[in-house]
């Protein structure tokens, strides 16, 4: 009786431990291709804002994306030949944060910096519509000590 009560006792700790349902059918709707159709701001005027590290609002507008959930990677690829253009590698974590609303924040982190010390640097985003379709990320940064939203709006790739 002790080593049922304990083996139930271990099952439903490693049960409660992992990836909660929603992040999982998240997950799955996240894979495959997307576009990044437009980005857009909280704020109206002309910014100069560099996104993930990389380069202008100008030039990520327009990149295909890929997401590969199995192992939390994914690429995206500058198109706009007036840009440093090519593949940039990143990884990428969802977490749950309101299982009734169904957002989340998303980490995302380049692998393939231009610099060293960069490699330890990642972007906390929300995720904050996610269908088979549509997708919407906001950044909140601080622009003059008030917060800035940053939102990136893609559609699903269906190749």
């Amino acid at each position: 009786m002790k080593k049922l009560t304990l083996l139930l006792v271990l099952a439903t700790i490693v049960l409660s431990c992992g990836t909660p349902k929603t992040v999982r059918e998240s997950k799955k709707v996240i894979k495959g291709y997307w576009n990044l159709d437009n980005i857009t701001y909280s704020e109206e005027g002309n910014f100069l804002i560099t996104i993930f590290g990389d380069t202008s609002k100008e030039c990520f507008e327009g990149t295909s994306w890929r997401f590969i959930p199995n192992n939390n990677t994914g690429i995206y690829t500058v198109n706009n030949t007036d840009c440093p253009t090519g593949d940039r590698n990143f990884i990428f974590i969802i977490q749950e944060v309101d299982q009734s609303t169904g957002l989340y924040d998303f980490l995302l982190k380049p692998t393939n910096a231009k610099n060293k010390s960069d490699t330890n640097r990642g972007f906390r985003l929300h995720l904050v519509k996610l269908t088979d379709s549509k997708m919407r990320w906001e950044q909140t940064v601080s622009l003059e000590g008030k917060p800035f939203t940053i939102g990136m709006n893609f559609s699903k790739n269906n190749e």
